[in-house]
C-alpha cells in the first residue's frame, strides 16, 4: 500500500484540471502543464481533488502509483507557485551577469561562458555571485541549475565554484610537507 499514492491531490482555487484517459492537464495562474500516466494507474478527478488509483496489485502498478501521484502534485505546485533553484558562486574573479535573456558567466576560463535558458525557464542574476533559476516544470528547472553548476563544480580544496544555495561542500586538507 503506497502511503504517498493513497493521498488525494487538492486543487487550490484558481487551478483547474482535466483528465482524458491517462493524460491530466492542469491549468493555473502561471501556465498549463500536462502529464501522461502509465497504463498501470488510473487518474480520477473528483471536484477539486485528483486521486491516483492502481489498476492491479502488481509490483509495477504499486511503484507507479506513488510516483504518478507525486507527478500530479508537482504539476499543481508548478502552475500555482512554480519552482526555484538558487545557486551561489564562490571564487576570486568568478561572477555572473545578465545580457538580455542570456547569462554570462566568468568562471576562470580563457573565455566567458554564455548560457541561454530553454523555453519556460527564467534565469536571473540579482547579484554577481547569485543565480536564480525559476519555472513551472520542476525537472527542467533542476536540470538547468545542474547544467549551470556543471560549468564549474565546487572543488574540495578551496570550495571555489558554483554550488546550490545551502549546499555543504566536502572539504579536503591539502598535502603536508
Amino acid at each position: 500500500m503506497s502511503r504517498i499514492g493513497k493521498k488525494p491531490v487538492e486543487l487550490p482555487s484558481g487551478v483547474t484540471a482535466e483528465v482524458r484517459g491517462q493524460t491530466i492537464s492542469v491549468k493555473g495562474p502561471k501556465g498549463t502543464r500536462t502529464f501522461t500516466a502509465t497504463d498501470d494507474v488510473d487518474l480520477v478527478l473528483d471536484g477539486s481533488t485528483v486521486s491516483v488509483k492502481p489498476r492491479g496489485l502488481s509490483k509495477r502498478a504499486r511503484q507507479q502509483w506513488g510516483m504518478s501521484r507525486s507527478m500530479v502534485e508537482n504539476l499543481v505546485t508548478g502552475v500555482t507557485t512554480g519552482f526555484k533553484r538558487e545557486l551561489e558562486i564562490q571564487g576570486v574573479g568568478y561572477r555572473a551577469s545578465m545580457q538580455g535573456k542570456t547569462l554570462k558567466l566568468a568562471l576562470g576560463y580563457s573565455h566567458d561562458v554564455i548560457f541561454e535558458a530553454p523555453e519556460g525557464v527564467s534565469v536571473n542574476a540579482p547579484k554577481q555571485t547569485e543565480i536564480v533559476v525559476e519555472g513551472i516544470d520542476q525537472q527542467v528547472v533542476g536540470q538547468v541549475a545542474a547544467n549551470i553548476r556543471g560549468w564549474r563544480k565546487p572543488e574540495p580544496y578551496k570550495g571555489k565554484g558554483i554550488r546550490y544555495k545551502g549546499e555543504q561542500v566536502f572539504r579536503k586538507e591539502g598535502k603536508k610537507k
